[in-house]
């Protein structure tokens, strides 16, 4: 896995719009384009002061929205955002029916629509250290294994973890999941 650094603040201190977003739009998915099946783009906003709704919702909501179809298997992260930017970003994927990981530090959180369910997966993902199939995090959250196959394949599918096959003890073929930033 390879992670390449996208820097906001190349483009100013504030942002603005639509129509500021789309050109920056592009040149982030030419870094998507770039990179391999696996590979992570943090978005970094250091120095972004604040960039309105408008502006999140074209750069990170039509990105995600369509990460899967135009990107397939790359994931996009954000972090160094300023609460005014954060807000802004977690309204404009919340309004979308989107998420995505933050990073701040060595945290990580979901921003946008995050149900409970989502969240406790995550996070149980996240407190594993490892891989971990979806038997072991339905015991580990006491969730029926259906149940967690659905939130693991929503997770899965907004692109905050990552579905790779293993082998289980006994030498069946099994999913696994782990978070990708």
């Amino acid at each position: 896995m390879m992670e390449a650094t996208f820097i906001l603040k190349e483009f100013g201190p504030q942002l603005w719009t639509r129509e500021k977003a789309r050109p920056i739009r592009s040149r982030l998915g030419d870094v998507l384009e770039s990179l391999r099946t696996g590979d992570v783009v943090a978005v970094d906003a250091s120095g972004v002061e604040v960039f309105d709704f408008s502006f999140a919702a074209e750069l990170f909501g039509k990105t995600l929205s369509t990460l899967g179809v135009e990107y397939p298997g790359r994931f996009v992260i954000v972090e160094g955002l300023t609460d005014c930017a954060r807000e802004n970003l977690h309204q404009a994927l919340e309004g979308l029916n989107l998420l995505m990981i933050e990073r701040q530090g060595d945290d990580l959180r979901l921003l946008g629509k995050v149900h409970p369910a989502d969240a406790a997966t995550f996070t149980g993902i996240l407190e594993a250290g490892e891989a971990v199939s979806a038997a072991a995090l339905s015991r580990k959250l006491d969730v029926n294994l259906t149940a967690m196959n659905e939130r693991l394949s929503k997770l899965s599918n907004f692109g905050v973890v990552r579905r790779e096959k293993s082998s289980s003890a006994s030498g069946r073929e099994q999913y696994v999941y782990k978070v990708m930033a």
